[in-house]
């Protein structure tokens, strides 16, 4: 693989950008330089769209067995080479090793799944109402497909839309978080070629959204756009896609809740809260956002929460021993201490931490909260536990649903039934019963409801949102039209 990731990847060609800008790439822990890359121009996409249109045509005709060699040879690239990798995601990240390990571990299992998917383009015959009539329905790639990933978890969120689409016949472009253009975009550029897929099918953009973020969605070119980011940029990318009659694939933002009743096992409770509020500094769109506890055992819970939470590590993420890296720049680190602020204005209290030196924010608990406060409505993207007081299980379900949004969940309760009779009430795409809201598997539906965007990655969801369906009909015999042609 390619050590050097500092040009464009259009049509099989490493190349620099036409815009006059650059991307200046740095370490978010400690400011290091990691290269500058010249930006791509509307220019460079219109060619990366080109490029992709051109060789998907020979593509989604190729053998599936063809189409799943490349996929298993990519699989085994990023093998032998995850230290590589992992380093990367460290060092622009701002990724923990813990972090970063599991992140290409997981990725593995996504481009596993997707080496299937060659396989699975599963067509139907079913009867007609015509007599002598056939009627035949074939699934079929898209065509080009747009990709927009995220500086949270670049690689993961990146390769799954990005197998997922050439391993069902489509061509693809990339536009990558410019905090993480390597590690969502580029490596993949040099695995892909490493792989032996066809030229052209795969192109990487670098480029600022003010110059060509709306053009990748709205180029005549890409039939769905895959997004993973905020809701703000989520709704802006439906909006230009509707327009123009395009079908999106949107992860967006999550306010996600982790309800402890009252019959809970308290240890098990607070390892499942450490670990889904705190994972990657809470910069997750699945991190838990609100802590909720019942009233009765609340104080037993915050005891034993922040005695855990005391037990981590923050600093440099290049150690190993390092639960709480640094978040990706210091306007984050600025946002959460504002909201922690006003919420404690409004009455909530911080029990621990509450201080940030430079982008390195202190793992932070805050009890006293309430469901208005700006820690409680707005998304976190940080490492703040807000933990909520609630009086019964009525009351607990409207706190959950009473915000916009709908990604993920937890609840923990000692009887399996009540669990997930009480997760049935949450409205959200997923939620899971005594353990925390990170959960992500590559044959499981990955998605949100309500403003936490639209369709599901994964297993057969992803191949059903990367494929489109064309219904042939065959007339076997003659048809009668009936008293329409009759002769006269």
């Amino acid at each position: 693989m390619k050590t050097d990731f500092t040009k464009l990847f259009i049509n099989g060609e490493w190349t620099d950008g036409n815009s006059d800008s650059t991307i200046n790439n740095r370490n978010p822990y400690d400011g290091a330089d990691l290269g500058t890359i010249k930006a791509a121009s509307k220019e460079d996409l219109d060619h990366a769209y080109q490029s992709a249109q051109k060789a998907q045509q020979e593509w989604a005709n190729e053998l599936p067995q063809v189409k799943r060699e490349v996929m298993e040879k990519a699989v085994r690239i990023v093998e032998d080479n995850q230290e590589m990798i992992i380093d990367w995601l460290i060092k622009e990240s701002g990724s923990t090793y813990m972090k970063a390990a599991g992140e290409v571990k997981v990725s593995i299992l996504s481009m596993k799944e997707a080496a299937t998917y060659p396989y699975r383009m599963e067509g139907k015959i079913l009867p007609s109402q015509v007599p002598g009539k056939e009627n035949r329905v074939y699934r079929e790639p898209l065509g080009v497909v747009g990709i927009i990933s995220p500086w949270n978890f670049p690689f993961h969120l990146a390769v799954r839309s990005i197998a997922t689409a050439l391993a069902t016949g489509n061509g693809v472009v990339v536009k990558p978080a410019t905090h993480t253009p390597v590690t969502g975009g580029l490596l993949f550029a040099s695995i892909f070629e490493e792989a032996g897929l066809p030229k052209g099918l795969l192109n990487v953009v670098v480029g600022r959204g003010s110059e060509i973020g709306d053009d990748i969605v709205t180029h005549p070119i890409p039939r769905l756009i895959s997004f993973t980011g905020s809701t703000e940029v989520g709704r802006r990318i439906g909006e230009l896609a509707g327009k123009n009659l395009k079908k999106t694939a949107l992860e967006l933002g999550g306010n996600n809740v982790f309800i402890v009743l009252d019959d809970a096992d308290i240890d098990q409770a607070v390892e499942s809260a450490l670990f889904g509020k705190f994972y990657h500094q809470g910069q997750i769109c699945m991190s838990i956002n609100r802590i909720m506890v019942h009233k009765d055992i609340h104080d037993k819970f915050v005891d034993a929460f922040v005695s855990r939470v005391k037990e981590l590590n923050t600093g440099n993420p290049a150690e190993k021993a390092t639960h709480i890296g640094p978040l990706i720049d210091e306007d984050q680190a600025e946002r959460i201490l504002k909201d922690i602020d006003a919420s404690k204005e409004q009455g909530a209290e911080v029990i621990l931490g509450g201080d940030a030196k430079d982008n390195l924010l202190s793992p932070t608990v805050m009890t006293g909260v309430t469901n208005d406060m700006p820690i409680a409505k707005n998304e976190i993207f940080g490492p703040v536990a807000a933990i909520i007081a609630f009086d019964d299980d009525e009351e607990a379900v409207r706190l959950a649903n009473e915000h916009p949004y709908g990604l993920s969940g937890a609840v923990h309760s000692s009887s399996i039934e009540r669990g997930t009779n009480f997760a049935h009430r949450v409205q959200t795409g997923m939620i899971h019963v005594n353990d925390e809201s990170v959960n992500d598997e590559p044959h499981m539906p990955f998605g949100g409801e309500k403003d936490s965007g639209l369709g599901r990655f994964n297993g057969e969801w992803a191949l059903e949102e990367f494929t489109t369906v064309k219904w042939i009909g065959v007339q076997h015999k003659r048809r009668d039209y009936g008293p329409f042609i009759e002769k006269k």
